[in-house]
């Protein structure tokens, strides 16, 4: 009983006594850093189950080590481990710096064909440009699946390619041009005007016939949406952000109402498409690198009206639905 009597008095003195400094517990061979989160993590599970009545001093060491494996190894699998994040960025910016080569060179080459025919284009197809969005929709596969395997829904919502349309899209990437591109629609996009200064691909967006815009300036924003309804009664489509920027986190940014004017004033079909995938394969501020995977192109059911503001209600929703239903 004196034997009983004194080890519970052990006990009770030992439980009741404040926590010993970690650096007196690095008889257990821990970390000094891992030590500590794994002896916050104890004092919780024993506050619980009451693992400090009567534990020694070796099974605590054990239950702390078990405790700081298991959070090294959870960690090693975590967005912050070190190793594979550094591997995961180094092969992803090694990815991008190939993309980017493959690009300019097969341009090069490309623009020169686009060059030889462009007064042959002039005469004969001075609005819609065939032959250049050919030359582009090679370009984008040449460019775009060796590295990224892209997957098309609802191609039969396409209209004719000689059909004029407003086409408008959600965008998150620089990679949404490739799949679009290759897509073989003759459509017209808008650009800021200092992309044109651009050596070669500056030259072949001039060639293509695309639509200079300065973002905030009011009068280019009229003539933008002048020369695009022009286009379109001449039979051109043309193709709108109607976010007017990238998405940086990829939610799905207010539409500008612009792109759907030009629809209900020319009379033609509203053709809303999504982009699933660009955004995480290169985020925005993040062009040096491309990441692996998939893109979806979702190509809706076309929109026809006459009220603007209907028309971007029902493109947004079906841009939004199949954001949430697919991304």
């Amino acid at each position: 009983m004196e034997v009983l009597s004194s080890l519970h008095h052990v006990s009770f003195k030992f439980m009741c006594s404040p926590p010993k400094p970690i650096a007196r517990m690095n008889t257990c061979g821990l970390p000094k850093k891992s030590l500590v989160i794994a002896r916050l993590q104890l004092d919780r599970r024993a506050d619980f189950v009451g693992l400090n009545n009567g534990m020694n001093l070796q099974k605590r060491c054990q239950l702390l080590r078990n405790i700081v494996v298991r959070s090294e190894l959870a960690g090693a699998g975590s967005h912050s481990a070190a190793y594979p994040t550094a591997e995961f960025q180094l092969g992803s910016k090694i990815r991008g710096l190939c993309f980017y080569v493959v690009a300019s060179l097969s341009a090069v080459v490309l623009f020169v064909l686009m060059a030889v025919g462009h007064p042959l284009v002039m005469l004969f197809d001075r609005h819609r440009r065939t032959w250049h969005h050919l030359i582009a929709k090679i370009w984008a596969s040449i460019t775009g699946y060796p590295f990224l395997s892209v997957e098309f829904e609802g191609l039969e919502n396409l209209p004719a390619p000689n059909t004029p349309a407003v086409y408008v899209s959600n965008h998150q990437s620089f990679l949404d041009i490739y799949p679009l591109l290759i897509l073989g629609r003759t459509f017209k996009f808008i650009s800021k005007t200092s992309i044109f200064l651009f050596p070669i691909i500056g030259w072949a967006m001039y060639l293509l016939g695309t639509i200079p815009l300065k973002r905030m300036d009011s009068r280019s924003q009229l003539d933008c949406l002048k020369r695009c309804i022009d286009l379109v009664k001449k039979g051109a489509s043309v193709f709108f952000f109607p976010e007017g920027t990238r998405s940086k986190d990829g939610a799905l940014g207010t539409f500008k109402k612009g792109a759907f004017s030009v629809a209900a004033k020319t009379g033609v079909h509203v053709v809303p498409i999504t982009l699933i995938g660009t955004g995480s394969l290169m985020p925005v501020g993040k062009e040096a690198s491309l990441h692996s995977g998939v893109v979806k192109v979702v190509i809706h059911k076309p929109i026809e009206g006459n009220n603007p503001d209907i028309l971007c209600e029902k493109a947004r929703n079906s841009i939004a639905d199949a954001l949430s239903h697919r991304g």
